[in-house]
């Protein structure tokens, strides 16, 4: 179902992906980190809803429904390194630090860090071109919100 977005995206040099695209690869990305633990925890999903509602302006069924695209897409996404370095090279900067703001969230939804959501956190930081500075300050912003 994804295969046409997902050859897009991970071509060697991919155009800028449009708003909704670029929605859709963010939010199977916060899936990606919930699902990171082998625990996809029902406050997580509720957390990734919360977050797309309120970063893209979505009513609770367009957030959900956009969700649950996501998940089918994280589903069928390659590694994580592949996946991370295409958003890169299509999403904006000033983006994907708000996406790491909301990783950030689904990482914490459940009030735990978890040593394998940390990891995943610094490599999809990494990967994203987010300095670990400015992925430590978006931790603690969100860790203030809890």
């Amino acid at each position: 179902m994804f295969s046409d977005f997902l050859s897009r995206l991970i071509q060697s040099e991919p155009e800028p992906l449009p708003d909704a695209d670029a929605r859709l690869a963010l939010t199977a990305l916060m899936v990606r980190i919930a699902r990171s633990d082998g625990d996809y925890a029902a406050e997580e999903r509720r957390r990734i809803d919360r977050i797309c509602e309120t970063r893209y302006a979505l009513s609770p069924d367009e957030a959900r429904r956009l969700r649950e695209d996501a998940e089918g897409l994280e589903a069928e996404a390659p590694d994580t390194v592949r996946f991370t370095r295409a958003i890169k090279d299509a999403v904006p900067y000033d983006h994907r630090l708000a996406v790491i703001e909301a990783l950030w969230q689904v990482a914490l939804a459940d009030g735990e860090r978890d040593a394998e959501e940390e990891a995943l956190m610094r490599m999809a930081s990494n990967f994203l071109g987010i300095t670990d500075m400015d992925s430590a300050l978006a931790r603690q912003r969100m860790e203030e919100r809890e």
